[in-house]
């Protein structure tokens, strides 16, 4: 889909985390048991919310789909970095780069509408609960989940497409550990200001648009709770959103510190750190997080493994 421009910039050098030799180990072992435990604990809960028929509801049909676009977000950029530096080479091709950064800004992109749609799955849960089965019924979470995927997908092509196609004047050394775009974007020198402007009216549309839609949500929920005469049944309520809270809370802060913030503060240093808390810290806590606070998890993952002793052993 994408070719070289006219530079002929062919291949991409990665800086990563090569100023700080001290504890570039350190962040690199640490950032192989987060992908591992990111793919262990996303793959447990897909793989119950598939054979556990008590889960078979809409709130487990979302979570099923951030675990599998979870593995998807960080897989991108966590596997060329730890392949690099196991090979020695921190290096990617255009083609490379351009499919990388693509999938990662398709993956953010729509987890930010999925965490949206999670916190209206659980606003009619708790506020409409005897017709949530008839609002939040099977066509209705399919139709919701893939809108999700296509909004995230579109956006990130057309984010994707215009910095790709810009002029980068031979310069090939990426300040990052990935393709990520405000990184190569500062390889560009020409105007880039339409880029900038587009990647604004995303961000808007993606990042605080959806943090409002959110907002309304609980607002809405908290408002429902507080009217629950007995404390037992507020602190049930309450605790079904807290992990989805938790989770929002990780993600939407570390994106919208990133990607909003003023243009006076250009740290890519920071920046890489950042990235790192919502590519490889947020998707590997998502699934502890729902797994601790969630009961229905918690016994849908002791029937597997009673139903599998080999497992234990």
């Amino acid at each position: 889909m994408f070719q070289a421009n006219s530079t002929s910039v062919t291949i991409f050098f990665f800086v990563g985390f090569s100023r700080y030799p001290k504890v570039e180990i350190i962040i690199l072992v640490l950032c192989l048991l987060m992908y591992l435990l990111t793919l262990l604990g996303n793959m447990i809960l897909i793989s119950i919310t598939i054979l556990d028929s008590h889960l078979h509801t809409p709130m487990y049909f979302f979570l099923s789909n951030l675990s599998f676009l979870d593995i998807w977000y960080t897989s991108p950029a966590l596997t060329p970095m730890l392949a690099n530096f196991v090979s020695g080479r921190n290096t990617i091709s255009f083609s490379g780069c351009a499919a990388q950064m693509y999938v990662s800004l398709a993956m953010g992109s729509t987890e930010c509408v999925l965490l949206s749609m999670m916190a209206y799955d659980r606003y009619v849960a708790i506020c409409n609960p005897l017709r949530y089965p008839i609002i939040m019924n099977r066509r209705v979470c399919v139709q919701i989940a893939a809108g999700c995927w296509v909004t995230g997908c579109l956006t990130a092509l057309v984010e994707t497409v215009s910095v790709l196609q810009m002029s980068l004047c031979g310069n090939s050394i990426i300040n990052h550990f990935a393709c990520e775009i405000l990184a190569v974007l500062k390889l560009v020198c020409v105007d880039t200001s339409t880029v900038q402007l587009i990647m604004l009216v995303i961000s808007i549309l993606l990042l605080p648009m959806s943090v409002l839609l959110i907002g309304i949500s609980y607002a809405l929920i908290l408002s429902k709770i507080l009217r629950i005469n007995s404390a037992d049944g507020r602190s049930k309520a309450f605790s079904t959103c807290v992990a989805h809270l938790t989770v929002l809370v990780l993600f939407f802060g570390t994106a919208l510190f990133m990607y909003l913030k003023p243009s006076a503060v250009d740290s890519q240093e920071i920046d890489k750190f950042m990235t790192l808390a919502y590519v490889a810290l947020t998707p590997m806590l998502n699934p502890i997080i729902y797994s601790l606070r969630n009961k229905d998890v918690k016994a849908a993952v002791k029937k597997l493994l009673s139903r599998n002793p080999l497992v234990l052993s």
